[in-house]
């Protein structure tokens, strides 16, 4: 048996830093697929194997332990391999990373898909995703990021916070390749860490897979249609 279990759909969205998280310590997991994650997130709370709205959520068979939410699994993840640090600020600034991260897809996505992209809209939000890299920058400025070294915990070793950033920009900056040009300008630092992290074996393997697996697919359906239609415009 695998370590884990994720259940979470096929595309590269939330589900893909917990993939990150896992490949980079070397875990094994299997993808519960489309069809159980969906009976999972429709059936009733007291059915599912841990009341969610929404996946991911994955199952730690070693540990006996359901998690849903994306900061909450990366969190445990984080304590379980020690990527977050032994200091409390370390670990408070490692979920401050994951939920801005997380607010991010969240506004990239419209508010989970409430609302479609339109020109007005992309080109009145772009400050405000400039300012969210310049966010990530003077964070890792602030705590350690220069050449070679990690975002939070300033070691040659990546951690949590390492992963989080380059899945968040890496994979939205190689699935929308206008926004690299944006976040080399915005954010550097967070550019170079980013291509570090992502050419490490393991991430490489992984974007591998997953590039063949899902193909262009970010977060999928109608809020990625109106989302590349604005960046051709």
């Amino acid at each position: 048996m695998a370590d884990f279990t994720l259940y979470y759909w096929p595309i590269p969205f939330r589900g893909q830093f917990v993939r990150a998280t896992l490949a980079h310590v070397g875990a094994s997991w299997d993808e519960a697929g489309f069809d159980e994650t969906f009976a999972q997130r429709a059936s009733d709370p007291a059915a599912q194997k841990l009341p969610h709205m929404g996946p991911p959520v994955l199952v730690d068979h070693q540990r006996d332990c359901t998690l849903s939410q994306m900061p909450a699994i990366l969190s445990y993840l984080g304590e379980v391999y020690r990527l977050t640090g032994c200091c409390p600020d370390t670990h408070a600034i490692c979920l401050k990373v994951i939920c801005d991260a997380n607010d991010v897809l969240y506004e990239m996505t419209r508010y989970n898909g409430a609302q479609f992209w339109s020109d007005e809209a992309w080109a009145e939000f772009l400050p405000r995703l400039a300012r969210w890299m310049g966010i990530f920058e003077e964070v890792g400025a602030r705590h350690g990021l220069s050449a070679g070294e990690g975002y939070v915990l300033g070691t040659d070793a990546p951690g949590l916070a390492d992963l989080v950033v380059a899945t968040l920009w890496g994979t939205m900056t190689a699935r929308f390749a206008p926004l690299r040009g944006m976040l080399d300008a915005e954010a550097p630092g967070i550019a170079g860490l980013t291509d570090r992290i992502r050419a490490l074996p393991e991430q490489a393997a992984l974007i591998r897979q997953s590039d063949a697996a899902y193909g262009e697919v970010w977060c999928g359906g109608q809020i990625e249609e109106s989302l590349r239609r604005v960046l051709r415009s």
